[in-house]
């Protein structure tokens, strides 16, 4: 088993966690307000340049107005999608 944050896997739950953030209507800076943290914080976190734990990104989801449970379960559905092919 690899380190979780260079899979495909943890750059769909970072692409959620600023997918979530741009549907509440918040900025880096807002969000990073309301967690009581700095703007870089936050865009380390989203970058990947941050790791998360699960307490963490539960703060980050009840901040973003979305329980746990609900982000959990879009990213399964999302995880579970096959990769969409383009046409040449």
């Amino acid at each position: 088993m690899g380190k979780s944050i260079h899979t495909p896997e943890y750059a769909l739950l970072l692409g959620l966690l600023r997918e979530a953030r741009e549907t509440a209507g918040l900025t880096q800076v807002e969000l990073a307000r309301i967690l009581g943290q700095s703007q870089s914080f936050v865009s380390k976190m989203e970058v990947g340049a941050r790791r998360i734990d699960v307490i963490q990104l539960r703060t980050v989801c009840l901040a973003l107005g979305v329980s746990l449970t609900d982000f959990i379960q879009r990213f399964e559905e999302r995880i579970s999608k096959p990769a969409s092919k383009t046409s040449p």
